[in-house]
């Protein structure tokens, strides 16, 4: 899970707090939840990218409590994430965590993307 937490104790923020679940599939009516391992925030539209054990990179809006993207999934688990200053570049490294223990996996690698305006801004909020 993901929370989003505040740090100002007033209780009509507080209400604001919520957790939603990431990084998870379902397999043969099974839930198989996936470590978080890395997030980045936008820096600028204040959405935020998440990546886990399962090797996907998520786009969310936390504002609006929405998934807004995912990435084709990468060869192994997500270890790290980071943007651009501007926003425009995503760094996705991609290494094995062990997470199903020492085995054969493929390489770490690192991959740039170019990020699209439409898979980071945030949706208007309907009312």
């Amino acid at each position: 899970r993901v929370a989003m937490e505040y740090f100002d104790m007033a209780a009509d923020v507080q209400s604001l707090k919520y957790a939603f679940k990431c990084h998870r599939k379902n397999e043969n009516g099974k839930d198989i939840v996936y470590p978080v391992n890395a997030i980045a925030f936008h820096p600028i539209l204040g959405t935020f990218a998440s990546g886990g054990c399962d090797g996907f990179v998520n786009i969310w809006d936390g504002n609006n409590k929405k998934r807004l993207y995912q990435y084709a999934k990468y060869p192994t688990s997500i270890a790290a994430l980071a943007f651009s200053g501007d926003g425009e570049l995503l760094a996705v490294a991609s290494s094995y965590t062990y997470e199903e223990g020492d085995q054969s996996h493929p390489s770490d690698a690192i991959y740039i993307r170019n990020i699209l305006d439409s898979e980071v801004r945030p949706k208007p909020k309907v009312r």
